[in-house]
């Protein structure tokens, strides 16, 4: 009975924090805990998209066409103005930002094509019944939308009416009934997030995570129902009382979706308290509510700090025309989804996909959350303004009005100056460099000797004998590695030899039951040394036709896509292939295996194309005159750790991989079908899976899936 007493949105508030005090004390998800999780959001999202559809048809199908023409008018004009304060908040964030030297996130997740956005797909469904079976909101909100105004000019709509309305009621009393079971789930959802969540997460991330807690905090809490409380006749407790039980669950599921019943029934209350008689403005949460939902307002509108905050950490440079194509070309974007949006989003600053991996982790972590909590009070916000608006009731509070007409500029300013100001205290430290360069073996290492040339009598032609046969004999494998081959061969911290490629090679050598011996060479010695039979095998090159012409090649093992790496400032002058191959000014350096001879006098006609022996190049100050450094995109994220004032760029149109392979003997066919088969088992058993997730993707944990 004590309980009972308590009201909900307190006790979802106390299951919440229990759930996370929780899961961050012991780290551990429970027996139970992800099922009941998953069943509370999927009950909530059980009921969300029949009530949003049945609210829209009713409350559309029952005004006149005067009611609904009047309706529109005003809604467009205030939800412009409240979009375009909120943008003005977004725009203001980014004087948090530190004056930090900071650099590209490491990731292989460089590639990353932009997904077309098409608007007709997205809005308009071919099959209603799928959109709904796919859960695509913006097809349902049109359907909806369009059965209510067919439904407006039928004449005896009364029964039909009725009918759904019923079935509205019925679904929103099946939302309070899971809502009932809302501490437990709640409990369930902020335990396992707690539990889940990895510190090294928020390396990079703190900028934007805390600038987004708090921008929405100003605007949930400060902005909006203060503002809403000046011009209409609800009080700011009324308004935040309505939305308090929403925002809790909302942030707790990080979803806004699910609300939308709870958020539509307390408005409702809220109007009716204004005018019950005048039906028209009690139906406006039932039609404006659910329609957010697929608008690009709220709390959507945080993927546009997220494009700020990416310039910023990539060192881009963002002019006043930035802001306005931001508006243009990126507020559109978010009528589809945050995931779908955010790599348009990047590519408007020619920001590299890399910082999408950023993204999802800051999304699915905590600013999701604020998303869904701004997205509450804008909802909650809006049909009061517009029910306000239809019954021509705004009532300016002069008295609250001079009270916070220099409050909240003055908390706001006062907010990110101090933002900014315990930003630049903190000592930022880049640390993807260390992240590189102390990393060392997943396995066990076996005996390994090492040589940094190969010796004197490697050019004698020895008898022909196999390798399989030759290792065995000699009782170690000889691999010859290209120095400077990031991320795939390379000395640590230490001195250690390590990389992907040289870690494939010990479980190789493992395999034979034999030791290893490295030897150092260039790329130009690797045939004679093979054909010598004095290597047995060297570390990967890209699958070309020079290389196929000059070697027998192994299986593929791996791939890579095409980029160059460019000084960040640069990034712009290589976003396609027609810009880079028509610049007659531009240097191009090349490593050697990657110079395809046929491949460069054909395309790069107009500039110049330089073969490096080794990308270390690059980065001195004697070859400044090289415009940018061609390689594939693993190793290009790997130099852009070493040199973080450097980025990474995938020129479009994305060309097709190149695979990578290991060069042998082009007379060893027993060992040539040894090493495919071997390769075979190795992906099968997801050893170079793993190798790769740790090598090339910086995991800091084997994929153990």
């Amino acid at each position: 009975m004590l309980l009972q007493k308590i009201p909900p949105f307190l006790r979802i508030l106390t299951a919440m924090i229990l759930g996370l005090g929780i899961g961050a004390y012991t780290s551990t998800v429970f027996m139970g805990v992800d099922a009941i999780a998953n069943a509370f959001v999927m009950l909530l999202q059980m009921t969300a998209l029949p009530y949003i559809s049945l609210s829209l048809i009713v409350g559309i199908g029952g005004l006149s066409a005067t009611g609904l023409s009047s309706t529109f008018k005003k809604s467009l004009v205030i939800l412009l103005i409240s979009v375009a304060m909120v943008l003005f908040f977004i725009f203001l964030s980014p004087i948090a930002f530190p004056d930090w030297t900071t650099a590209e996130f490491y990731s292989a997740e460089t590639i990353k094509v932009s997904t077309e956005f098409d608007l007709v797909n997205l809005f308009i469904p071919a099959n209603p019944f799928n959109s709904f079976a796919d859960g695509l909101i913006p097809s349902v909100v049109t359907f909806s939308i369009f059965m209510g105004i067919g439904l407006m000019s039928v004449h005896r709509k009364k029964h039909a009416l009725l009918l759904l309305g019923n079935l509205q009621t019925a679904v929103a009393n099946v939302s309070v009934i899971v809502m009932r079971f809302a501490p437990l789930g709640i409990f369930c959802i902020g335990l396992r997030a707690a539990a889940t969540v990895d510190p090294s997460d928020l390396d990079g991330l703190l900028v934007y995570i805390v600038t987004s807690a708090v921008l929405v905090f100003l605007l949930t809490f400060v902005v909006l129902p203060t503002i809403v409380s000046i011009v209409t006749p609800f009080g700011y407790r009324q308004i935040m009382k309505a939305s308090r039980e929403a925002m809790v669950t909302a942030f707790a599921t990080g979803s806004f979706f699910i609300v939308i019943p709870v958020i539509v029934e307390k408005t409702k209350i809220l109007i009716a308290q204004l005018n019950s008689e005048n039906r028209d403005i009690v139906k406006v949460p039932s039609i404006i509510v659910p329609i957010t939902f697929s608008l690009p307002v709220g709390g959507k509108l945080l993927a546009l700090l997220f494009a700020l905050f990416a310039a910023w950490f990539s060192g881009a440079h963002i002019s006043l025309s930035d802001y306005v194509t931001l508006i243009v070309a990126g507020v559109p974007q978010l009528f589809g989804t945050s995931i779908i949006a955010v790599p348009n989003l990047l590519d408007l600053f020619n920001v590299s996909g890399t910082m999408f991996d950023f993204f999802l982790v800051a999304e699915n972590l905590i600013v999701g959350r604020f998303a869904a909590l701004l997205s509450v009070i804008f909802a909650v916000c809006l049909p009061l303004l517009i029910a306000t608006s239809m019954i021509n009731n705004f009532t300016f509070k002069w008295k609250k009005f001079g009270r916070n007409v220099l409050i909240i500029p003055v908390i706001c300013i006062a907010a990110f100056v101090s933002l900014k100001h315990t930003f630049q205290t903190i000592s930022h430290q880049y640390e993807g460099y260390s992240k590189f360069i102390n990393r060392d073996f997943l396995f066990d290492d076996i005996p390994t000797t090492y040589l940094g040339e190969p010796s004197a009598d490697s050019r004698i032609i020895q008898p022909f004998s196999g390798v399989l046969e030759r290792v065995k004999q000699r009782g170690l494998l000889r691999v010859g590695y290209f120095r400077d081959d990031l991320p795939y061969s390379f000395n640590n911290r230490d001195g250690k030899l390590v990389g992907f490629d040289i870690e494939i090679m010990n479980q190789l050598a493992g395999d034979l039951g034999v030791a290893i011996e490295f030897v150092r060479i260039f790329r130009k010695e690797a045939a004679p040394l093979l054909a010598s039979g004095y290597l047995d095998i060297t570390t990967g090159i890209p699958v070309i036709p020079d290389n196929m012409k000059e070697f027998s090649l192994s299986l593929p093992y791996s791939s890579q896509h095409i980029a160059f790496v460019v000084k960040d400032d640069r990034r712009a002058e290589f976003i396609t292939w027609e810009q880079i191959v028509s610049r007659k000014d531009l240097i191009i350096g090349i490593p050697e295996k990657f110079f395809y001879e046929k491949a460069i006098a054909k395309n790069f006609t107009n500039g110049k194309a330089w073969k490096i022996s080794t990308p270390r190049l690059f980065f001195k100050d004697e070859y400044k005159h090289i415009d940018a450094m061609l390689f594939g995109a693993p190793t290009a994220s790997a130099w852009t750790l070493l040199n973080p004032n450097y980025t990474v760029v995938t020129p479009k149109p994305l060309i097709p991989a190149l695979t990578m392979a290991f060069p042998i003997n082009k007379n060893d066919l027993s060992f040539e079908l040894f090493m495919r088969n071997w390769i075979k088992m190795k992906q099968k058993d997801k050893t170079l899976k793993t190798l790769f997730r740790y090598w090339i993707e910086g995991k800091k944990q084997p994929n153990t899936e």
